[in-house]
């Protein structure tokens, strides 16, 4: 029993030799791979890979790496994709704006035509509102006075037609029977069969299209309504727009960014006043025109003078094509009732009447305050016409007009703003901007606004 104790020491002196030499063995490939990780820029840990692609031979052709695919394409073709890209979107963003446009066309149009009521009505509010009536008095005054005004012209007219309109079939009968006792006088070898041919092949062409000339008829009436409800919604928003315009327009700014509103603050009062300038003018101009054509009418004898009238002073207010076809109009009236030499001297009133109009009214009485290429108005009264109609022609030129006054303060108050933010000029530069004088368009200084304050 002796011997026990001694052989359980020697057995934990064998197992304390083999763990020393196991920590040995494994110091020993610890720092083994710490100079295989140093030698070949291996992080510690790493497995060396058991095989090895060699080294291309010396021979070998050298390969270029391969640009950046972005480099090789040309700077003028980048710079060409990168604006095609944002056409493309300002393309379809325009596209759908013309969708909504056009699915409530009866509304733009509508609150378009209000927009420019209220600009020929609310200095007349103002005006009341000077001489100490509130403001929903001078409101309620001007919009009665006005709209009563329309409805007596539209009136008028209508009486002026109808009561007139068994004169002109009467006139426009006798006109025929001339023109066709011409036709068989004339050297054209027309003989009455054929007339008669061709008033037959009228009648029975007119018999045969008897569901198209109803459906036409049926969509004259939908016409009508829509007419009518759309001058109603005109009217109601010519009222919201005198009584509280000042704060449509508040509510307006606040959908704008901040970083924008100050200049679009400043831009909408001077659009405003060019579309008041533009109103105002152009009524002046329709009321002259209407008149001398009117007395030249009227001293022809051509019946229906005074709605020829009133239908070119609604016409003026589409440029250039109004103008041609209300001459038109009265011209082939006079025509009918009064024969070649009157519709002759039809054509010499209206000619000069808009000659004088176009070189002398519309430069003096607009002047400088609607300044339009006249390239501009074509193109825009085409561009109106086709996306809505009358509407869209009568409503473009005003629209021009206001977006070229609100581009050229909007650049100038960039202008404004960048020199702001710039170091002050010094030497002859300094000289040069003091001498400068100031742009009739720039936006007014705060101490110049506080002096004329």
């Amino acid at each position: 029993m002796s011997k026990v104790p001694g052989w359980f020491g020697r057995v934990g002196a064998e197992l304390t030799r083999m763990g020393e030499r196991l920590e040995e063995r494994r110091s020993e490939a610890a720092s083994d791979l710490e100079d295989a990780s140093d030698t070949k820029g291996e992080p510690p840990g790493a497995v060396a890979p058991r095989e090895s692609v060699p080294p291309p031979p010396s021979y070998a052709p050298a390969v270029a790496a391969k640009p950046d695919p972005a480099a090789v394409v040309p700077w003028g073709m980048r710079v060409a994709a990168e604006a095609g890209w944002r056409l493309l979107v300002l393309a379809g963003t325009l596209w759908v704006l013309m969708r909504v446009i056009s699915a409530v066309q009866l509304v733009v149009l509508a609150f378009a035509a209000a927009l420019l009521v209220t600009a020929m009505l609310q200095p007349t509010v103002a005006r009341l509102r000077r001489r100490g009536l509130p403001r929903g008095l001078a409101t309620a005054v001007t919009a009665a006075l006005g709209f009563v005004i329309m409805g007596l012209v539209g009136w008028f007219v209508v009486w002026q037609v109808l009561d007139n309109l068994d004169n002109l079939s009467d006139r426009v009968r006798d006109g025929i029977d001339e023109f066709k006792r011409w036709l068989l006088d004339s050297p054209f070898h027309v003989t009455e069969s054929q007339i008669n041919d061709i008033a037959e092949n009228l009648s029975d062409t007119i018999g045969t299209n008897t569901e198209e000339i109803t459906s036409a008829g049926l969509q004259g009436v939908t016409v009508m309504v829509e007419v009518l409800t759309g001058i109603l919604l005109a009217m109601f928003s010519t009222l919201f727009l005198l009584y509280d315009g000042k704060r449509v327009w508040q509510w307006v700014l606040k959908l704008v960014p901040a970083q924008a509103r100050p200049g679009v603050a400043g831009a909408g009062p001077r659009a405003w006043r060019t579309l008041t300038a533009y109103v105002r003018g152009t009524v002046i101009v329709a009321l002259i025109d209407a008149i001398f054509i009117g007395l030249g009418l009227y001293f022809l004898d051509v019946p229906l003078a005074v709605p020829l009238a009133v239908f070119i002073f609604l016409f003026a207010f589409i440029p250039l094509v109004g103008a041609v076809v209300s001459g038109a109009l009265a011209v082939v009236v006079a025509l009918v009732a009064q024969g070649v030499f009157t519709a002759l001297m039809v054509v010499i009133v209206v000619l000069a009447v808009q000659q004088i109009e176009g070189h002398v009214l519309q430069p003096f009485i607009l002047g400088r305050a609607v300044r339009v290429h006249p390239l501009a108005v074509v193109l825009a009264v085409a561009s109106g016409g086709l996306v809505a109609g009358i509407g869209g022609a009568v409503v473009a030129v005003p629209l021009v007009a206001v977006t070229n006054t609100v581009v050229g303060y909007l650049n100038v108050y960039g202008r404004e703003q960048a020199l702001g933010h710039s170091p002050p000029p010094h030497g002859s530069t300094s000289l040069d901007a003091a001498a400068a004088p100031a742009s009739p368009d720039a936006p007014e200084q705060p101490e110049a606004r506080e002096e004329q304050q």
